[in-house]
């Protein structure tokens, strides 16, 4: 397996510093990305989805637990005994714990599937999960979010007993929130995927290989 070339400590550092003033660049862009995004419109949306839930049929308003923000991530529906392996790579690295932050300044998560409330229970059971996951089966939601049988993000803003959709974001934009893919783009061999740009040599597999 192919190394990175080995330098003097000066050598390093110059290029640790010339890397951190792009790494610099990009943080800025992110933030100037963010304050755009709090400064995005808003659109109405639908409120009258009846989600199945472990404790009864729930409405889009009661998922929002009395907060004024939700954050909704759609886990696709591959059919009986099916599961994306995307979505169940991205469900496992969801911090629970880490949630109470959001929580405590408003903001709500769920994830959502067009799965039989039966069937995401069975898998959460299997997988070990206890964040919040309830069924909008037998609904429009996912068509209405533009999420189909795919996957999404979607951010919810109420106002009262009105409900706005203000983001979304699918591929790529969801990938940012992976703990694991941040951790490992920070070390020599990255991701090991076969789509990163990466030294000859450098180990590498199919993404869901």
């Amino acid at each position: 397996m192919e190394k990175p070339r080995i330098v003097s400590a000066g050598e390093w550092q110059q290029a640790r510093d010339e890397l951190l003033k792009a790494e610099k660049e990009a943080t800025r862009a992110q933030d100037a990305l963010a304050a755009r995004r709090r400064r995005l419109p808003m659109v109405e949306f639908a409120g009258g989805y009846a989600f199945d839930t472990p404790t009864g049929t729930k409405t889009l308003l009661d998922l929002f637990e009395g907060r004024d923000q939700l954050v909704v991530y759609q886990f696709m529906d591959n059919g009986p005994d099916h599961y994306c392996p995307g979505c169940t790579g991205f469900t496992n690295n969801v911090p629970v714990a880490a949630l109470a932050w959001p929580a405590e300044l408003g903001v709500t998560w769920v994830t959502v599937s067009n799965m039989p409330l039966a069937q995401i229970e069975a898998y959460k059971a299997r997988m070990g999960w206890t964040l919040p996951f309830v069924s909008s089966h037998g609904t429009s939601f996912a068509d209405d979010c533009g999420a189909g049988r795919g996957f999404m993000l979607s951010v919810f803003l109420r106002d009262g007993e009105d409900v706005y959709r203000t983001y979304n974001t699918t591929s790529r934009g969801v990938d940012r929130l992976l703990f694991a893919n941040n951790i490992l783009d920070l070390t020599p061999y990255g991701r090991q995927q076969d789509w990163e740009d990466s030294p000859p040599g450098w180990p590498q597999h199919p993404t869901y290989g």
